[in-house]
């Protein structure tokens, strides 16, 4: 167990992904009294200027901007909000700058793509919501994406399928730093299991052969 996990920053944006942006403060910004040593401190970094609209008619004011970012040891990026519109300058050169001075990066869903952007991904396995991976591989050759997996830790960089497996990866990230019984704690109290079975595959839909009259009758 370590003994300071540092500060989580979680990105917001404008046309925020709110259920994304919501794993990550129920982990890491909730407030755990029932441990007796310091958990996650938490803050929410604006990567847009103002109050920035979240689906579902909600706005998000936040406690600092990009500059934050240098004294966080976790960063979180929930899916972002248009695939085919690069970050800003400014964040991507934050999170290089984040990386290289030993923060992990942590994206959920399409926010594989912002890392992506930062070329930290390159020649790395990574994945992301089934429906992107051959989009992601496609615009980033440089990355090994898998489609199958719900989350890949890289050491420094995780990478997270579709929203709810960005669960599964930040309570995996919560076992790196405290072990395996306070992360079966913090998926009590979500109540969910610690680590879901199976991957990405058994939740694409596919379609049901039709029983031919030969087996019907049989």
């Amino acid at each position: 167990m370590i003994s300071d996990p540092g500060l989580v920053a979680v990105l917001a944006y404008d046309d925020l992904c709110t259920f994304e942006f919501g794993i990550a403060v129920e982990i890491f910004g909730l407030p755990r009294p029932e441990f007796d040593f310091p958990w996650y401190r938490h803050i929410v970094v604006a990567v847009d200027r103002g109050p920035m609209r979240a689906l579902g008619g909600c706005q998000i004011t936040a406690d600092a901007g990009p500059e934050a970012l240098a004294e966080a040891r976790t960063i979180v990026v929930p899916g972002w909000r248009n695939r085919e519109t690069s970050p800003p300058e400014e964040l991507i050169q934050a999170l290089r700058a984040a990386h290289a001075r030993g923060a992990r990066l942590l994206s959920i869903c399409s926010g594989a793509f912002v890392i992506a952007a930062t070329g930290l991904l390159d020649g790395k396995r990574a994945t992301t919501h089934w429906r992107y991976t051959d989009e992601l591989a496609l615009r980033f050759p440089d990355i090994v994406v898998d489609p199958a997996v719900l989350y890949v830790d890289s050491g420094q960089v995780i990478t997270s399928a579709g929203s709810a497996a960005g669960i599964d990866a930040c309570i995996h990230l919560v076992e790196r730093d405290f072990g395996s019984l306070i992360a079966n704690s913090v998926a009590r109290r979500l109540v969910m299991p610690p680590q879901r079975s199976g991957g990405q595959a058994q939740f694409i839909l596919e379609p049901v052969a039709q029983a031919s009259r030969d087996d019907l009758s049989a």
